[in-house]
């Protein structure tokens, strides 16, 4: 059995991995929106003219200017169990999107990651047998979405994502009293198809403040894994350098995934390009959810659920002699039940987050800062804590695309 506490401490100080937790199903996920809406706690129930909401494809019924966003995060992190600690960082590209108005509708398409996977774990058993795991890769998706508004304040869209990717588990294990190693390696290439259906609504109900309702559903579907699995007896020399003595390499055929559905909704009031304030919740049906390793017995997967308060403020849109003024001040709280329990104890996480939107150039183009700290996991019954930092920027550009031309 892995013993994450041990292992932790060692694969953080020599490597900027993802996380020990992603050793389980197809990694640990990424947030899948932008930075302005992770500065929010997340919240998904709020789209805008100028902005990409990229949560909930019936926010783009909003959209007035075509616009072009691109996100990346730099991480920071520490893990620690009863007694050691350890600590890294890592960076990476979140997103790269763009939503373009085109009458009663509007259409976005983009790439993202999906989930990440990156470990380095040790074992060692009582009779000095030591088990080494290495994991690296992940899914990534590829969208087109479109959104219109139908009635009203009252908006409608769709998601369409291709989802692949490929993940490598390595398990090497030594024994001090055999001459040769033996080492597994799992290649997993998967994919699939998905898709979500979003609504949103939007309703005055004084001359100044706006109710903001939202609901996104995203229902099950099979993940294809086919892949290799390579059986070697080896040498591993003082570098460290795995020399194979003979190996065996049989086809895994396709042993469907089965990914969870969600359904989450939210609202929220405030007043438009002043302030608003939402909460959301999120119900993942992740029970039947199955390891990429048939071997990973010590986890289970329940339903899942989560809990996001966010909001923003504006002191004043269109000042013209205060930058201060025009700059978004946003916030949020969210608390995450993943669903992934190891010897019975629930891995949940939580985040607090705030940001900033400074506008830039002409139009209404910004760039957003955003500030999360978290943590997820526990130190009970020998696992780790991780605790971690991000700092996310992300650039939103607007322009026009479609002028109508007058002539004298």
């Amino acid at each position: 059995m892995i013993i994450l506490a041990h292992v932790a401490i060692t694969s953080y100080a020599q490597e900027g991995t993802s996380s020990p937790y992603s050793f389980y199903g197809i990694g640990i996920p990424k947030f899948k929106g932008t930075v302005e809406n992770r500065s929010m706690g997340g919240l998904s129930v709020l789209g805008d003219s100028i902005h990409l909401n990229l949560q909930n494809p019936a926010s783009y019924g909003d959209l007035k200017l075509t616009t072009y966003a691109v996100g990346t995060s730099y991480r920071s992190f520490k893990i620690s169990n009863a007694n050691k600690s350890s600590s890294g960082d890592n960076a990476s590209l979140d997103y790269l999107a763009i939503g373009i108005p085109a009458g009663k509708f509007a259409f976005a398409f983009g790439i993202a990651p999906l989930t990440s996977v990156g470990y380095k774990l040790n074992a060692i058993e009582s009779d000095n047998r030591e088990s080494q795991f290495i994991g690296k890769g992940g899914l990534n998706k590829v969208f087109l979405a479109t959104g219109a508004k139908i009635y009203k304040g009252l908006s409608i869209g769709l998601d369409l994502n291709y989802n692949f990717g490929s993940i490598e588990n390595k398990a090497i294990l030594k024994r001090p009293s055999l001459q040769f190693d033996t080492r597994e390696i799992t290649n997993s290439d998967l994919s699939s198809f998905t898709m979500s259906f979003g609504l949103m609504y939007k309703t005055m109900i004084t001359e100044k403040l706006e109710l903001v309702a939202s609901a996104v559903s995203t229902p099950s579907f099979k993940l294809k894994s086919n892949g290799t699995r390579e059986f070697a007896t080896i040498v591993i020399s003082n570098s460290g350098r795995e020399n194979v003595v003979g190996r065996k390499e049989i086809k895994i055929d396709d042993q469907g995934i089965k990914l969870p559905s969600e359904f989450k909704f939210g609202g929220g009031i405030g007043q438009p390009r002043k302030w608003f304030m939402g909460a959301e919740y999120a119900h993942m049906n992740a029970e039947n959810f199955t390891n990429v390793l048939p071997g990973q017995t010590d986890a289970v997967y329940k339903n899942a659920s989560k809990y996001k308060v966010g909001g923003y403020y504006i002191p004043r849109y269109n000042s013209l002699t205060s930058y201060l003024s025009r700059v978004v001040y946003r916030a949020g709280f969210r608390y995450e039940e993943t669903g992934l329990t190891i010897k019975g104890n629930s891995i949940d996480e939580f985040g607090m987050s705030f940001g900033v939107g400074l506008p830039v150039g002409r139009l209404f183009s910004n760039v957003n800062i955003g500030f999360e700290y978290g943590q997820r996991g526990t130190t009970d019954m020998g696992l780790v804590k991780e605790e971690f930092f991000n700092v996310s920027l992300s650039l939103s550009m607007n322009d026009k695309w479609f002028r109508q031309l007058k002539f004298n």
